[in-house]
């Protein structure tokens, strides 16, 4: 499937583009995450991922040498990430072959000029990266939560919400009674692919408490804090909304769904910039309205919007 993105109006530039094309020209293999470009405030990279760039780039005040995606799907964050944060060296990996070949190219075919380096390969996590220069100013992860049902293959249909559940490493209870298996692994990971004072920026939705977002840091031995905290309707609720509700069933959670209207009145006033110091104050104003994902599932069902916090995740090494 192939998309055109204005760049201007996904990324809310000013003025025209430095180092991407203007209007990009995106093939999405089929396996991967479909950007939500006719929606903005339900994509990560535009809504969620570029405001937290920018913020990145202001609070450092120059351009970052490196850039990692860890499951890229079409490759629109590693454009993002050259475009907002000037990255020269790229990395970017995904589970399948496929997706990986298409967003290299994506990337190839939407820059202004040849003289950035890639680094990317298809498999686990940072895995791919182990033989390249490993060592990255900002590693980015969009990761899934929610597993795959049993007997369903991750080749079967456009499964990029879901992963593979089984893995050899252990991971901590805690963790994955809130669904962040993945988080707690590329973080895990992240410690070798780290520059000097690089950071590792997750962007989860908030659909478990913030101590539970601070404590999965210190549990892969890192120093984690709210960088940005936001909130967006959830996409493909049907899928993800009944997902968590089944894991409830068998005991994780209680997991915390919002109805949209409440969301938009908790966040009216909050800037990016002052969002992460201001995440708790939120998280506590939003208790009373919080909603089950059965809950939010049965809401869901009859018409309501419902949506979730995000939070992105800054994670370093003490």
């Amino acid at each position: 499937m192939s998309i055109i993105v204005d760049v201007n109006k996904y990324l809310a530039l000013n003025g025209a583009t430095k180092r991407i094309k203007d209007y990009l020209s995106i093939e999405v293999a089929d396996h991967a995450y479909l950007p939500k470009t006719e929606d903005i405030k339900s994509d990560w990279v535009a809504y969620i991922a570029a405001p937290a760039f920018k913020l990145i780039r202001e609070k450092l005040g120059h351009d970052i040498d490196s850039f990692v995606s860890i499951g890229t799907g079409s490759g629109i964050d590693v454009l993002t990430g050259i475009e907002l944060l000037g990255a020269k060296r790229v990395g970017f990996t995904d589970l399948q072959r496929s997706v990986v070949a298409a967003a290299a190219q994506n990337v190839r075919n939407n820059l202004k000029s040849n003289n950035i380096e890639f680094e990317f390969g298809d498999g686990d996590l940072l895995q791919p990266l182990q033989n390249g220069k490993r060592n990255y100013d900002v590693i980015y992860e969009n990761l899934p939560n929610v597993p795959l049902a049993n007997n369903t293959k991750i080749e079967d249909k456009r499964n990029s919400g879901h992963y593979l559940e089984k893995r050899e490493e252990a991971i901590p209870e805690f963790v994955h009674e809130q669904m962040l298996d993945l988080h707690y692994l590329a973080l895990k990971q992240a410690r070798d692919y780290l520059a000097e004072n690089g950071a590792v920026y997750s962007t989860l939705g908030g659909r478990v408490p913030l101590n539970a977002l601070i404590k999965l840091g210190e549990l892969a031995g890192l120093r984690s804090e709210i960088f940005t905290y936001s909130w967006k309707v959830q996409a493909e609720p049907e899928d993800v909304i009944s997902g968590y509700a089944a894991q409830e069933k068998v005991g994780l959670g209680p997991f915390r769904f919002y109805r949209a209207e409440d969301l938009q009145k908790a966040f009216a006033n909050v800037s990016v910039k002052d969002s992460g110091s201001r995440a708790f104050e939120i998280e506590k104003s939003l208790d009373s309205v919080k909603l089950t994902a059965t809950a939010a599932y049965e809401a869901f069902k009859k018409g309501e919007v419902i949506g979730h916090t995000v939070a992105v995740l800054k994670s370093s090494v003490e």
